[in-house]
């Protein structure tokens, strides 16, 4: 059987954490593959200074250069709002023999029983998180039981963290400031070349 993690978000741009996080999961958990998936619309967050869908997704495969990762436009593709649950339904259709993971970030583990058809997506996948904060890992096992009492199963592993977000990368860019330690070099390239993130909250 083979463990498949999804790993959706706005990635705008995708950054070392995001690289980093992935890979420690995938190696903590024996993952196969990790399934990259910028969302075109998020639901779950206002996106702000949000970069075309076409240019999260070509930068979402400049960063996936370890094979562990497998890059999927199927959310862009997909009219509407970007639901979870889509995703997971359909990825298990495509893999039924296959073990799904989700791997989200902090601030979206916490939120995650007020997500569209949560229960199904318990049903569906084990939900992964790790702190983005010295104190952040109580909050999220104290919010795995809560997760777990309602059905869903939870891994929550205590990852270093990188203290990096998307926001870091836009403001460096809009400020003219090198964002080389930020985000894979062909990431950087691709926004310099493609004049990415100049404008943001401006």
């Amino acid at each position: 059987m083979q463990k498949i993690a999804i790993y959706g978000g706005t990635f705008n741009p995708i950054h070392n954490g995001h690289i980093h996080l992935a890979k420690q999961f995938a190696r903590l958990l024996g993952l196969d593959k990790v399934i990259l998936i910028p969302t075109r619309v998020p639901p779950h967050k206002q996106a702000t200074d949000l970069a075309p869908a076409k240019d999260r997704l070509a930068l979402c495969r400049l960063a996936s250069s370890d094979p562990i990762f497998e890059v999927s436009d199927l959310e862009i593709r997909r009219d509407g709002l970007s639901y979870t649950v889509d995703t997971l339904l359909e990825l298990k259709q495509r893999y039924p023999e296959s073990e799904l993971y989700l791997i989200t970030g902090e601030d979206m583990f916490v939120t995650i029983s007020d997500w569209y058809r949560a229960k199904t997506i318990y049903s569906l996948a084990t939900i992964c998180a790790a702190p983005r904060s010295t104190a952040g890992l109580e909050p999220l096992l104290q919010y795995g039981r809560i997760l777990e009492q309602n059905g869903a199963k939870t891994i929550i592993k205590n990852i270093d963290y990188l203290p990096i977000s998307s926001t870091m990368v836009r403001n460096a860019v809009k400020n003219g400031e090198s964002i080389s330690k930020l985000v894979p070099p062909a990431v950087a390239d691709y926004i310099v070349k493609n004049k990415l993130y100049l404008e943001c909250g401006k």
